[in-house]
């Protein structure tokens, strides 16, 4: 992960995390979204290296962005919820290039 942090609260719409196993549908509030990847809070684990896909859509039009990743890290408990970090490891100059000027913009 990257240490800037980009601030998409009040930029981006929900947000779609899935794979083959799992689908969430999170707040902005709850995922922080990064140069190279996002972290979020999940009710249940998820196992590292899963791959997952995002699906980022922004508030001011109807652009989406999909980026593929895999899981890092899972770290929290059943009581307290799970922290997911996620790195994108597929992500083309045109979506980095999109989610760049929607989180900046």
């Amino acid at each position: 992960m990257s240490a800037r942090k980009i601030n998409g609260i009040g930029v981006f719409q929900p947000l779609t995390v899935q794979s083959p196993q799992t689908r969430l549908d999170l707040a902005p509030s709850q995922v922080r979204v990064r140069k190279n990847g996002v972290e979020f809070r999940s009710h249940t684990p998820i196992t590292a290296w899963t791959e997952m896909t995002v699906t980022l859509q922004s508030n001011r039009d109807a652009g989406k962005v999909h980026c593929t990743g895999v899981v890092v890290a899972c770290t929290g408990d059943r009581h307290s919820g799970y922290i997911v970090s996620m790195v994108f490891t597929s992500l083309s100059k045109q979506a980095q290039a999109r989610l760049n000027q929607l989180a900046y913009s």
